[in-house]
């Protein structure tokens, strides 16, 4: 280390101590008008600022509200993660409590204000003209999933795709989860694909895990109401 970098630590020390001192002693502070003289800028930046003390106050209540601000955005992200939660459990309940497999299928298409979507579908590979016999199942063009997840990918968020995915309306979808659903062996490949109309409402960490379990129960209650092996 050189001579100049050693002398400049201590230096920093210092301002680090005074910076924790002033931390813990603003109220006192606040009223020592030789010392604030000391902390503010020079008449030159001031302008005509006269009103020292007002200065300070007002420098405290601008930090105050970037804290509160983050605070509540903290809070937000917390109400938003409590909300999901409980979303997820109450589909899982309500799948349980299907009485057949359109009922499970109706319960996924419904789910979708619980996730903080505003649309949901269950899409499935094949033809065109194939029959898929029950609302609220979409037929899209075999390879669809592989685009869109790659080949052994398990779930994405999604800016695009909406129309494809969800149909009618969903063009209007700026922010889509899909999650591939692993029905059985010989079964078509299939989606369960959320969409919400604000950018980024199904982005985030906790999301993603909240929806990827969501995905695991609905293709295990499809999976026992076509009675299907385990995979």
């Amino acid at each position: 280390m050189s001579e100049q970098a050693k002398a400049v630590e201590p230096a920093r020390a210092a301002a680090d101590a005074v910076k924790a001192y002033i931390r813990m002693h603003r109220s006192s502070l606040a009223q020592d008008g030789e010392l604030l003289a000391l902390l503010l800028p020079d008449r030159a930046e001031l302008g005509e600022v006269r009103d020292l003390q007002r200065f300070v106050i007002d420098r405290l209540a601008a930090e105050n509200a970037v804290l509160k601000a983050e605070r509540e955005a903290m809070r937000g992200r917390q109400s938003a993660s409590v909300l999901l939660g409980e979303g997820v459990r109450r589909f899982v309940l309500d799948l349980i409590d299907a009485r057949s497999f359109a009922e499970a299928i109706a319960v996924a298409i419904a789910a979708a204000p619980s996730f903080g979507a505003d649309r949901a579908a269950i899409c499935v590979e094949g033809e065109r003209n194939s029959p898929t016999h029950t609302d609220g199942v979409r037929l899209i063009p075999p390879g669809t999933i592989e685009a869109v997840l790659g080949r052994d990918g398990m779930g994405a968020i999604l800016s695009g795709g909406g129309e494809l995915l969800l149909g009618s309306g969903g063009g209007d979808c700026r922010s889509l989860a899909a999650f591939r659903l692993k029905i059985g062996r010989n079964a078509p490949a299939a989606l369960f694909v959320l969409g919400a109309t604000a950018p980024g409402a199904l982005e985030g960490e906790e999301a993603a895990m909240g929806l990827r379990y969501a995905a695991r129960a609905l293709e295990r209650a499809i999976r026992a109401w076509l009675d299907l092996p385990k995979i």
